[in-house]
């Protein structure tokens, strides 16, 4: 059987083998399944509550279009190596894993950071590290010179950041959902902190200083990107499970198809009061009940109209005014 390398010949002297197209189409086939299975987990779930199993998607979505490019001897340019090993002087250089990165890495931290106390701003400055470090390591990778180090450095500096978020800053916020909450978030901060501490060695002895094979880089990634995907998110989730989605204080304000925490759906769980020569009236729906007129009308959810007046309620307050 033809592997990838023969309709997509390798563009350096040290390049992947046909060992290693298979193992990527293995990583691929494991990216995909879980993606699917994502998929129908959160499509499982009632609207307004599939936010973590959506990153989750995203996350899965990029890392199988990734390993199918990188299966297929595609996503990847030449580099002259700055260390000459094994009679090779250009290295395969995989911008399509950064691609990969740039959009996974950040995800993976604002699904972890929102389950905890800390502001949009402590979460979007870490997300902006994240970037920095995958940045630095594209940059390092395809610089010739031995200045590639220093954007290895920089890059580790972005990490060092990203450890202080997640494992002093985050574990001391307060966590709406409970001790529940935080004690599974101290357990998968420091998992993913120990994957990141080893992204940078990968690094190191493959794009860096040229030691191991692209083969054998594509063996220490994938099985890095595997803990930190799909092992990662399923372990993730699977703590959640049993945590009321309202605790996290992320609704989105818009009606949905009747998600129920307590009783009560995403409206604000406070009846309106009616306006002057106004009644109250339930339509049945979950949130806001609205009002009416004195005679027969009709409601939305937070309003209501009479022939007589019209009035709308939000909050517990209601208006009405006598107009025909």
């Amino acid at each position: 059987m033809a592997s990838s390398l023969d309709h997509n010949p390798p563009n350096a002297d040290r390049h992947i083998t046909a060992g290693g197209t298979d193992w990527l189409w293995a990583v691929f086939a494991i990216m995909l399944l879980s993606d699917l299975v994502m998929v129908f987990l959160t499509f499982r779930r009632a609207r307004g509550t599939r936010l973590f199993h959506q990153i989750a998607v995203i996350v899965l979505t990029t890392a199988t279009i990734a390993y199918f490019s990188m299966a297929s001897d595609l996503g990847a340019t030449p580099i002259t190596a700055q260390f000459q090993r094994g009679g090779a002087g250009t290295r395969q250089i995989w911008y399509v894993r950064y691609i990969q990165w740039f959009i996974t890495l950040p995800l993976l931290l604002l699904e972890l950071l929102l389950a905890t106390g800390l502001s949009l701003s402590d979460i979007f400055t870490t997300m902006f590290m994240a970037w920095v470090f995958v940045v630095c390591g594209l940059v390092g990778a395809l610089v010739v010179s031995s200045f590639k180090w220093g954007y290895f450095v920089l890059g580790c500096m972005a990490l060092f950041y990203i450890w202080f978020v997640l494992l002093g800053h985050g574990p001391r916020s307060t966590f709406a959902a409970g001790g529940v909450v935080r004690s599974g978030y101290v357990r998968t901060s420091g998992y993913l902190a120990f994957l990141l501490l080893l992204y940078p060695i990968a690094w190191g002895i493959s794009e860096g200083g040229n030691v191991i094979s692209p083969t054998g880089e594509m063996i220490f990634y994938g099985i890095l990107d595997l803990l930190a995907g799909p092992v990662f998110l399923f372990l993730f989730l699977w703590g959640l499970r049993s945590v009321d989605y309202n605790t996290f204080g992320l609704r989105s304000g818009k009606y949905n198809d009747g998600y129920t925490s307590t009783g009560a759906g995403y409206g604000n769980n406070v009846a309106g009061t009616a306006g002057p020569g106004m009644t109250t009236r339930n339509d049945n729906v979950h949130g806001v009940t609205g009002v009416t007129g004195t005679t027969t009308g009709t409601a939305a959810p937070g309003a209501g109209v009479g022939p007589i007046g019209t009035g709308a309620a939000h909050n517990g307050g209601g208006v009405g005014s006598n107009v025909v």
